[in-house]
């Protein structure tokens, strides 16, 4: 195993946002820890903009079990953080436990990476002031009240802040992800 890295979920995931990472950073041979406010299963959704509709669609998806609450998070025991979209973000950073473990990573130099509403989180936790950033589009307000300067660019790498927009740019977000996980793991 060449390390542990954080997934953070909750109520309102968006599937792909978590799945791809989920797996991903396992073949990459990291242990995935899937992290929430609780331990306990977690509902994701399903996140779709049909072409007839002017916002987003939200269907009912598949369940993550998480393995350990916020509260409980050593983040010395961790190489980086991958924060998830959907709507759980819109909850997620009121937690400050939460908040607490992305900002001692990040100010630890470890990569914290955040797709689509996922960037509530890392603005919320005052992390994106003064960087280029990008999401969703309808989270540029989130980004930019933050002070950050927003980019539709499919991913933003801002020292070791790696953003995406949505779960179509997984595969050039989590290439990102990788690469500063293996950089990290270089020093």
């Amino acid at each position: 195993m060449k390390g542990r890295i954080l997934l953070v979920v909750g109520d309102g995931a968006e599937v792909l946002d978590t799945m791809y990472p989920f797996y991903r950073l396992q073949e990459e041979g990291y242990e995935v820890v899937v992290c929430a406010p609780e331990v306990r299963r977690y509902h994701m959704v399903l996140h779709e903009r049909p072409p007839d509709w002017d916002i987003t669609e939200e269907r009912p998806g598949y369940h993550i079990q998480a393995q350990l609450a916020f509260r409980d998070i050593r983040p010395d025991d961790y190489d980086g953080i991958v924060i998830t979209g959907g709507r759980a973000p819109e909850y997620l950073r009121y937690d400050e436990d939460l908040i607490r473990v992305v900002r001692t990573l990040f100010e630890a130099g470890k990569p914290v990476a955040a797709v689509c509403h996922g960037i509530e989180i890392v603005a919320r936790a005052g992390i994106v002031k003064g960087r280029r950033v990008t999401t969703v589009a309808k989270c540029r307000f989130d980004a930019e009240v933050c002070g950050a300067t927003y980019v539709d660019e499919p991913v933003v790498v801002s020292d070791n802040l790696i953003t995406a927009r949505t779960y179509h740019d997984n595969p050039h977000f989590m290439r990102e992800f990788v690469r500063a996980l293996k950089r990290g793991e270089a020093r």
